[in-house]
């Protein structure tokens, strides 16, 4: 009987010995993935990102969109406005909000949320063209790269590339002194 008792102590350590190395193996692996430097990129983008869409949505719904409101045909907050395309049961003088409208269960459409949305995506898209123009000027370092139409597939290609990377062929013509040489 101790003989069995021995030879399973000893297969019990072998197997917790296994599992702390499997263990140990696994967790180095998730270090070495949470802290590399694409994965900590990426999150530092994310949180950039999200303050900067905070400021955005303050920017436009707190500055520029009450401004725009001011135009004589906006008489109120642009994101506010709608218009009813079929009245709900109880609508005698119609609706003063979208939400009263969507109570009654009339069908509205939201365009002055669409139009604020549009507002939004170009004051985020031009903000961040300044930031990498900004960027561009002060590191020496296009962000922003120019792209040309390539001569034989017509994809855009960078406008330094001396290959086209879609159908490889050249982009100095070299092609074109052969055929002709040949033809």
């Amino acid at each position: 009987m101790p003989i069995q008792l021995e030879e399973g102590r000893e297969s019990l350590i072998r197997t917790g010995e296994d599992a702390r190395r499997r263990a140990s193996h696994a967790w180095d692996g998730f270090i070495d993935f949470a802290f590399s430097d694409n994965v900590l990129e990426v999150a530092i983008g994310l949180i950039l990102a999200s303050a900067f869409t905070a400021i955005v949505t303050s920017l436009t719904s707190d500055i520029i969109l009450p401004i725009v409101s001011l135009l004589p045909f906006l008489n109120k907050n642009l994101d506010g406005k709608f218009a009813v395309l079929r009245s709900g049961p109880h609508a005698k003088n119609g609706y003063n909000t979208a939400d009263q409208a969507l109570e009654d269960g009339a069908v509205i459409l939201l365009w002055g949320s669409f139009v604020d949305k549009i507002v939004r995506f170009f004051i985020i898209a031009t903000s961040l063209y300044l930031i990498a123009k900004t960027y561009s000027w002060v590191a020496k370092d296009n962000i922003v790269k120019r792209k040309v139409k390539c001569k034989y597939c017509r994809k855009k290609i960078s406008e330094k590339a001396k290959r086209c990377v879609n159908c490889t062929s050249w982009q100095d013509g070299r092609e074109d002194k052969v055929q002709s040489a040949t033809g």
